[in-house]
């Protein structure tokens, strides 16, 4: 049973969402990833979102450039977490699709990672925060994530 969803806005997101998927995958998290777009198939998205829960979804990922809406109208049909993640462009550098993504009106929240594959890494972490409230087995691998994060950066030496 997927505990997390991913939605992309298109192919070209994989490229970012992958380090999404290598953060589930090590954390050895159940997902499942779709493509689905906020402009180009909403009643799709409307129905997926909806039905989700029934299958054992607790935390939404969204990930979409340019204008971005793809979050919001995720969060818009349901009342799990959603987080999004603004993908990079070429015209605005993903500036678009960070305040597409992080302007939402009131009652309609989105945790908005930062922009690319940072803030894809990092939509990976937050929903595993989110799940290991209540889950102690994702919990103690977080708390060893951290810890060996931490080691990692004490024993760097500095190269001059």
């Amino acid at each position: 049973m997927s505990k997390i969803s991913i939605i992309m806005g298109s192919q070209s997101d994989l490229e970012t969402v992958n380090e999404t998927i290598k953060v589930l995958k090590e954390f050895k998290v159940d997902f499942e990833a779709k493509i689905l777009s906020a402009h180009r198939t909403p009643k799709e998205v409307a129905q997926y979102v909806e039905a989700a829960p029934d299958k054992g979804i607790k935390v939404f990922i969204a990930a979409a450039g340019m204008s971005a809406a793809l979050a919001g109208v995720v969060a818009a049909h349901t009342i799990l977490p959603v987080i999004g993640i603004p993908i990079e462009t070429k015209n605005l550098k993903g500036l678009d699709s960070l305040l597409s993504t992080v302007q939402m009106p009131p009652g309609i929240p989105v945790a908005c990672m930062a922009i690319g594959k940072s803030g894809a890494k990092n939509a990976a972490l937050f929903a595993l925060e989110i799940l290991g409230i209540s889950d102690t087995k994702i919990q103690a691998k977080l708390l060893n994530y951290k810890k060996q994060m931490r080691l990692k950066i004490k024993q760097t030496k500095i190269k001059l």
